[in-house]
């Protein structure tokens, strides 16, 4: 599935994520996390850096503060949209990123 979709899509991650993807392995399932290097080493991906001071108030309301280095991310790096299975993101009304779940972008751009 990874190869249909980065046939047609390129997929953005920023440091923020990869970092949070890297330490709740490390945390959670250390015994997976040589497995998590190797696919990130795999995985054709551009790398975003996400800024270290973020205006709260330039932005959408998020519930989950955590969450908004994420939405910033993906609003500078002008992505056409932004995945996600996190809740706190679906009550967020833009239109650019378009925020949709995993199984929503399969649906739409598969």
């Amino acid at each position: 599935m990874i190869d249909s979709i980065t046939e047609h899509h390129t997929i953005v991650l920023s440091t923020y994520v990869v970092d949070e993807l890297k330490r709740v392995t490390k945390r959670k399932f250390p015994a997976k996390y040589d497995l998590l290097e190797l696919f990130l080493r795999e995985l054709p991906f551009e790398l975003v850096y996400t800024p270290e001071k973020i205006d709260k108030s330039r932005y959408p309301d998020i519930r989950d503060a955590k969450d908004l280095p994420i939405l910033v991310s993906a609003i500078i790096e002008d992505v056409d949209v932004l995945i996600s299975g996190d809740a706190d993101f679906s009550p967020i009304d833009m239109e650019h990123p378009e925020i949709l779940t995993p199984k929503r972008f399969v649906e739409k751009y598969s």
